[in-house]
């Protein structure tokens, strides 16, 4: 499929010039360059580095390769500083991406646990209702004791009928 002439429709093939790279490979490498620049192993050997530096370019005539306004250190320190800032940003950007992400799963999570409360309460609730008509102890014998009562007041009006049947039942002795 050949692309015609003027045809903006689709990318033009071939070959690509320029730098290609792993933005997340890079990424981890600010990320860890960041992280060695926040530590005080690294100021203290930068400490060191300036005290012999001075040191050397002061006392040591013969060795002198930055005089006195030590130009050379301010250049190493400003190309130090316009590399390290970027770099820093870069792995802040990263973790800032990173904490929206966690807020994002800690939003769901929190979603899904509210949901399961409010629906754990509804369970509890149906099941409170569901005990609150249970017959209790107390139900049962005070039933229990008027069903006997009741027995009682049949039974002594079956008694006192079949009583009176026989008795009109039986010859009138005169």
């Amino acid at each position: 499929m050949s692309r015609r002439p003027g045809d903006l429709t689709r990318p033009r093939g071939g070959t690509r010039f320029g730098v290609h790279y792993d933005p997340d490979a890079f990424g981890r490498f600010s990320e860890a360059i960041a992280q060695f620049l926040g530590t005080a192993r690294y100021l203290v050997a930068q400490t060191i580095v300036v005290v012999v530096w001075i040191f050397v370019n002061v006392l040591a005539v013969r060795l002198r390769w930055d005089p006195y306004p030590f130009i050379l250190l301010n250049l190493f320190f400003s190309t130090q500083a316009s590399y390290a800032a970027p770099l820093i940003l870069l792995a802040q950007n990263r973790q800032a991406e990173r904490d929206r992400a966690q807020i994002e799963r800690d939003r769901e999570v929190t979603a899904r646990t509210l949901a399961d409360t409010e629906f754990l309460a509804r369970e509890i609730t149906s099941v409170r209702l569901a005990v609150a008509q249970l017959v209790t102890e107390r139900d049962l014998t005070r039933e229990l004791g008027r069903l006997t009562a009741e027995l009682e007041a049949l039974r002594t009006g079956v008694a006192q009928a079949l009583a009176e049947r026989r008795t009109d039942t039986e010859p009138h002795q005169e």
